[in-house]
This record gives C-alpha cells, sequence and structure tokens, in this order.
C-alpha cells in the first residue's frame, strides 16, 4: 500500500507541475504600456496629435524618396506615418521599452519594411543621410541641435512641434487649433553664402542670417544694397538695381537667371 500510495502522490506531483507549466506557457505576456508625462532622458513623454503628425509630414512634403529621422520616436507614430507613406524613417529614441514598443507598433501597421528604430541619443546620432528631420523636443534642445542642423544639407526640411530654434525663423507656421501642443513650425536648411562672389555685373558681397540675405553689388565705385534676400534650401532670390536675381547655390557657384526691364538673361557667380 505505501508503494501505491507514493506511486500515487509521484503521479500527482507530476500533473500538478505539467498543469503549473502550461499555464504559465499560455498566460499572455504584459507588455510595456508607456504614460503621458513619464520622465524620458531630456524630456517627459507626450504625444503627438495624430492629427498634427499628419501636417509636419504634409508641411514637409514627404515622399516615397525621403528618408525621415525622428528625434525622440516615442511610441513610434511619426516614423510609422512617414512609412505609410512610402518614405524610408528612423526613430532615434533612448528609451529599451518605447524602442521594442515602436518596433511592434511598426510590425502592427505592416511597414517594418521601412520603419527602423535604434536606441540611441539623439544628439550623438549620424543626422546626414536625412532628407526630413522631426522633433518633439523643447526649445533648448533644439537650441543644441540647431549647429548640426545647420550644417545638414540644403533643403532638408526640419519640422517641429510646437517648440521653435531661436532666431532662427520657421519658414513656414500652421496651426490646428486644438488644445495643446497644436502648432507645427517647418524650417529648410539654406545653403551657405556668405561672402563674397564674383559676377559680370561686378562683386557681389553677401551676409547671411539663416535664410534672410543682404548685401551690396559693387561695381567700380557704385554700390548698390541688395533687398528682398532670401534662400530656401539651396535657392537665392534677391533684387538689386531693379533687377531680380533668382539662382541656384551648388558650393562656391551660383547660376540663374536675371530679370531687368522684362527681359531675363543667365547670370553665374563664384566664391
Amino acid at each position: 500500500m505505501s508503494v501505491w500510495r507514493s506511486a500515487s502522490r509521484c503521479l500527482s506531483i507530476l500533473i500538478f507541475s505539467a498543469t503549473a507549466v502550461c499555464a504559465f506557457a499560455q498566460a499572455p505576456s504584459v507588455e510595456y504600456t508607456p504614460e503621458v508625462g513619464q520622465s524620458g532622458k531630456d524630456v517627459v513623454w507626450v504625444p503627438s496629435p495624430q492629427e498634427l503628425v499628419d501636417k509636419m509630414l504634409d508641411m514637409a512634403k514627404v515622399t516615397p524618396k525621403d528618408y525621415v529621422i525622428d528625434l525622440g520616436s516615442g511610441d513610434g507614430r511619426t516614423v510609422i506615418t512617414a512609412a505609410k507613406r512610402g518614405a524610408r524613417a528612423l526613430g532615434v529614441e533612448f528609451n529599451p521599452d518605447m524602442v521594442a514598443l515602436s518596433r511592434r507598433n511598426a510590425a502592427k501597421a505592416g511597414v517594418s519594411d521601412k520603419a527602423t528604430f535604434v536606441e540611441a541619443d539623439i544628439f550623438r546620432s549620424d543626422l546626414s543621410p536625412a532628407t526630413v528631420i522631426t522633433l518633439f523636443l523643447l526649445t533648448d534642445l533644439n537650441l543644441k541641435l540647431r549647429p548640426t542642423i545647420l550644417t545638414l544639407k540644403p533643403g532638408t526640411r526640419i519640422v517641429s512641434n510646437t517648440f521653435r530654434m531661436g532666431d532662427w525663423e520657421p519658414d513656414q507656421t500652421v496651426e490646428l487649433g486644438c488644445d495643446t501642443y497644436c502648432t507645427a513650425y517647418l524650417w529648410i536648411v539654406p545653403a551657405r553664402v556668405e561672402g563674397r562672389w564674383k559676377t559680370a555685373r561686378g562683386e557681389l558681397a553677401l551676409k547671411q542670417e539663416f535664410q534672410k540675405v543682404s548685401g551690396t553689388l559693387n561695381s567700380g565705385n557704385v554700390s548698390v544694397p541688395i533687398s528682398r534676400g532670401n534662400l530656401s534650401g539651396d535657392q537665392i532670390r534677391f533684387v538689386a538695381a531693379g533687377a531680380e536675381y533668382r539662382g541656384r547655390v551648388n558650393g562656391n557657384t551660383i547660376e540663374g537667371t536675371v530679370k531687368s526691364a522684362g527681359k531675363s538673361a543667365d547670370w553665374k557667380a563664384t566664391r
């Protein structure tokens, strides 16, 4: 009888153990769920409203030809939205749980082939491949990033939720009129044109403050101030002596057209 009892007891233990293992294996895993306002490395996490995400990407005119980098990508919504438009997109996020969540969200949205997420510091990340950069950071963080952003290829579009770039005026501002975090700002990285340029009409001395251009066109003893000087990426335009100049900046060369008295001609400047 004792042998039978021992065998029965062992069998009961095995059945209980197997049941417990199966129950454990079948129990659903608890996925990470972020909380609005939770602390992060540099900012607290507050997701951008989807409507504003859509508008930011509209302002940047994102197409399948673009490579979008979202700095502080959170739950991945901006990257995923860009990927749904056909763009390749990268989310840079310091929180590993957020990175894992973003990857799951991208998989659910069916865009894992275009949406990539990395655990990294935004200030140590290579931004040079981007044609579009999206931000939802504080102004002081934007200013810390600004010197790097200004070295990017002219024409790179920068879009920020709510927070600006100090004295670098945005090229476009859109207000959605919702309750909070409803303003989007767009900047286009300008070419660098400050300096002295030689042209067939004299020397062009340019000063630059971000996308705003001033200076003079000098010929002999005559110096004519330029007005309405502006850059949009590598495209420059200004007015001097009643003539309207437009051109494309390519390093130390500008080539374009000048219109005066109803006539148009080519012009070129070298630095």
